[in-house]
């Protein structure tokens, strides 16, 4: 068996990239289908058993944290997130080239301090718990920290592929 058959809408052999950015969408979809339960479960809970859980706040926040963060770093793969489409649009073709090498700098950046400060802060809150449920009161972070990781790693290929030369025929 090939190690890489799957194939992307075109044709063109997936990237390892690629069958990452659809892990952490599947990943980010699951917390937010978790985020609707566990908030369901609360309003039932509350409203119907009149014994609200206390730990569902944090779970949610969590779960909350966990789609925002991964969300947004296989946005910044998908090139979706961070960008200047319709103004590049209206640029002359040696700007809109330096607007596409200068946003995935500016992404790596922001990445690195989210990725960095992220792991900081989950780090100086590991020995605290949180209010109603058995996790660190700073779990929140680690997927901030992952998700900026990964905006850094997205963003790096990103960066590669605008210095690469177009193929023959792909002319802007």
């Amino acid at each position: 068996m090939s190690e890489d058959t799957t194939l992307a809408p075109d044709g063109a052999p997936r990237s390892a990239l690629d069958r990452l950015a659809d892990a952490v969408i599947a990943v980010a979809a699951t917390a937010l289908f978790g985020l609707v339960i566990v908030q369901g479960w609360q309003v039932f809970a509350r409203y119907v058993i009149n014994d609200s859980p206390s730990w569902t706040e944090p779970v949610t926040l969590l779960l909350l944290s966990i789609a925002m963060s991964l969300g947004a770093a296989a946005g910044v793969h998908t090139n979706r997130h961070f960008g200047f489409f319709l103004l590049q649009e209206h640029m002359r073709p040696t700007i809109r080239r330096l607007v596409e090498l200068l946003v995935p700098l500016v992404i790596i950046a922001i990445g690195a301090v989210i990725a960095w400060w992220g792991a900081v802060l989950l780090f100086d809150g590991l020995h605290v718990k949180a209010a109603g449920a058995r996790l660190p009161q700073s779990i929140n972070y680690l997927p901030l920290s992952l998700g900026g990781a990964l905006m850094v790693l997205f963003a790096l290929n990103r960066f590669v592929r605008v210095l690469r030369p177009a193929p023959a025929g792909e002319g802007h």
